[in-house]
């Protein structure tokens, strides 16, 4: 599978872009000077007075713009996502192209960063083990009598335990077998 470059993923949001009410006229003012002061070698001021011409409609503006663009190098695509991300971030966020699937690694760095795929139940499931162990050193007495068949168990346990925490989870084996 190839990856989709910036200006692909402009030629696919080109129609959205230029759907009624989603860039409003200060936007677009703002992508095109931030494009033109940033990177003149995008934009030239000849350009850039043409598209902020206000006697031209928005639509057709935006249009000349994304069409230049598409002609432009990559570049100057990848600018101008970055530009309309500073400018119009919710709207940036519902691109079309953000959510093809193909460009996961073209995000501008917007990803997410998950600590685990494994999901909210694991995370919860660690955080009990690790507050029964803290919870089980803090209560048991310090050198309880353990049955050696319990002290086999966890002493070449493959966890690999100090002798410390050893200790008190076979104490708490030991008055488990007790109680029973």
């Amino acid at each position: 599978m190839t990856e989709q470059t910036y200006c692909d993923r402009l030629v696919q949001d080109t129609p959205f872009l230029l759907g009624p009410g989603r860039l409003s006229e200060q936007q677009v003012d703002r992508i095109i000077l931030q494009l033109n002061r940033y990177c003149p070698q995008i934009l030239s001021n000849k350009d850039a007075e043409k598209f902020r011409n206000p006697r031209a409609s928005l639509r057709v503006r935006l249009c000349d713009l994304l069409g230049h663009l598409q002609r432009s190098s990559e570049r100057d695509c990848q600018e101008f996502y970055r530009a309309l991300y500073i400018h119009a971030q919710p709207l940036h966020g519902s691109l079309p192209s953000r959510h093809s699937g193909q460009n996961s690694d073209l995000d501008l760095g917007t990803t997410s960063h998950a600590l685990s795929d494994r999901g909210p139940m694991a995370f919860l499931a660690c955080l009990g083990l690790a507050a029964g162990l803290a919870l089980l050193v803090y209560c048991c007495p310090p050198d309880p009598k353990v049955p050696p068949a319990a002290r086999r168990v966890l002493g070449f346990s493959p966890l690999i335990m100090d002798r410390h925490v050893s200790r008190f989870l076979l104490a708490f084996l030991a008055a488990e077998q007790g109680g029973l």
